[in-house]
């Protein structure tokens, strides 16, 4: 299974358009366009989930102008996109489909294509007990990472052609309860991945 996306070069930087914030606040936080070929026989879904594996784990550490955040930091997962049951004739996602703004205290009920759900996404937990930005963020925000972090994060959009139409998740579900639900059900996936920094050392 092959995937591509239009709106940035596989391993480029994402440009600001798709990400949830820069130097100024919040960004325009649309979704990229993603595409997709060569499927597997038998696949009856897709799952499709926008992780950030390079997510700070000491949160005191960011976004200070007294420091940088340790490259070697010991680092997460940051989930910005749980979708599942796609449908299995999808190929595309167009570009703003899905998430055209940030919404404060996250989108409810996102768009997306017809039978598909969505889960939610890291920003739940970072933004909670925060009074203007805490609730449930589902469907797609995008990268917005410290500010003095040394390490460039990377985003990975991973495409899943499943062996099942609906998957064993429910209610506001996760990134990890959707890949433990996944397990065994794999016939193929595809991965693309873009950068973000706005980190003006890395950046520059």
């Amino acid at each position: 299974m092959r995937i591509h996306s239009d709106s940035f070069k596989r391993g480029a930087p994402i440009p600001v358009e798709f990400a949830g914030g820069d130097a100024s606040g919040f960004a325009p936080d649309r979704n990229p366009h993603l595409a997709w070929d060569q499927v597997p026989a038998g696949t009856r879904s897709f799952v499709l989930v926008c992780v950030d594996p390079d997510v700070p784990t000491v949160a005191e550490t960011t976004n200070r102008d007294d420091m940088e955040v340790p490259a070697d930091q010991p680092r997460c997962d940051f989930f910005h996109w749980v979708m599942v049951d796609l449908p299995a004739d999808l190929r595309q996602i167009d570009a703003g489909s899905c998430s055209d703004g940030f919404v404060a205290k996250g989108k409810s009920s996102p768009p997306g294509p017809a039978g598909a759900r969505q889960g939610l996404n890291s920003y739940t937990g970072y933004f909670a007990g925060s009074v203007d930005l805490g609730g449930e963020y589902f469907g797609y925000d995008g990268p917005y990472p410290p500010y003095n972090d040394a390490l460039l994060h990377h985003y990975h959009f991973r495409l899943f052609a499943l062996d099942v139409e609906q998957l064993a998740v429910s209610g506001a579900f996760t990134g990890e309860e959707v890949l433990a639900a996944i397990e065994g059900h794999v016939l193929d996936q595809a991965e693309w991945m873009g950068t973000y920094t706005l980190n003006p050392r890395l950046a520059g």
